[in-house]
């Protein structure tokens, strides 16, 4: 038996199950518990993808302020 430990979807991967997740949510067949499940799951990824693109966005600002001082001492 394998104890390997899941890896984190990356951020393409989450938001194309998050994509996958709107369509089904908008499946007038699905059930009650399926949609609060499937909810859920979007919120999570949700959160996953903001997290992603606000960490992304302070190393671009770093690099920006990195290569800023390094024009200003040459």
């Amino acid at each position: 038996m394998s104890t390997k430990k899941k890896e984190p979807l990356k951020f393409e991967e989450a938001l194309s199950r998050l994509e996958t997740i709107v369509d089904e949510l908008e499946d007038e067949s699905i059930t009650l518990e399926q949609s609060i499940e499937l909810y859920e799951e979007g919120i999570a990824l949700s959160r996953l993808c903001t997290e992603t693109l606000e960490e992304a966005e302070l190393r671009i600002k770093n690099v920006a302020e990195k290569q800023s001082v390094n024009n200003e001492n040459e």
